[in-house]
């Protein structure tokens, strides 16, 4: 019996009605919920009919508000403390990955992450770590964790689709370069989008940019 803690949130069925043929998982930012991102899926299902999502809360209440979770404290931004973090959610988010697979019997090449600020990072932080290749990892408004750490213990390739908004106000700009490079000098293939104007979030281009990503990603026939 695992003592780690068991992820929840809400989820949406395939929209053709039959068995799940991909699985898409949404990670959401500190301070918010499942409920944050769930609501995209009405959008990825126009491009992926087949495909369940779910979107679990964060394993940690939020500690800065009454409400919220987090997956890991954020009230000291330092690079070692996100490294240190993400470290000790990890495996409380490969633990439900990997529960989630077996409830539709799938496997890796059939799942996709999409994380937002730090959902993202968390998506990139697990997603390159699993043994078996992911279709895809979505990094909304993210970071690239530990980069130098990651050299090492970088396990898998998947395709990794960023965005990040010119004027985002939590986690610069910047970090969008530093993320492509990041993992471009270890073979990932990264491609980068920019939202000029965009604070921190989500836009409607954002979307349809993963829509395409993910279509591509799962080889779905162009609609």
């Amino acid at each position: 019996m695992s003592d780690l803690p068991a992820l929840s949130g809400p989820e949406v069925a395939p929209a053709s009605g039959g068995p799940a043929k991909q699985l898409v998982i949404f990670l959401h930012g500190v301070g918010a919920d499942g409920n944050d991102l769930i609501g995209l899926a009405p959008y990825f299902q126009r491009t992926l009919p087949d495909a369940r999502f779910v979107s679990p809360n964060a394993p940690y209440p939020f500690d800065m508000a009454p409400f919220g979770y987090q997956w890991f404290s954020l009230q000291e931004f330092s690079e070692e403390n996100r490294l240190q973090g993400a470290e000790k959610a990890a495996p409380i988010l490969d633990a439900f990955i990997d529960a989630e697979l077996a409830k539709d019997g799938l496997a890796e090449e059939n799942l996709a992450l999409i994380g937002f600020s730090q959902g993202a990072m968390m998506s990139l932080h697990v997603g390159l770590r699993r043994q078996n290749k992911l279709a895809a990892i979505i990094s909304y408004s993210g970071v690239l964790v530990g980069k130098d750490k990651l050299k090492e213990e970088i396990r898998s390739l998947p395709p990794v689709m960023l965005t990040h908004g010119t004027d985002d106000p939590v986690l610069p700009f910047g970090f969008l370069a530093q993320a492509q490079e990041g993992l471009t000098e270890l073979g990932v293939k990264a491609e980068a989008h920019t939202r000029p104007g965009l604070p921190h979030g989500i836009d409607d281009e954002c979307i349809r940019l993963g829509q395409d990503f993910l279509k591509r990603a799962f080889g779905e026939p162009a609609v």
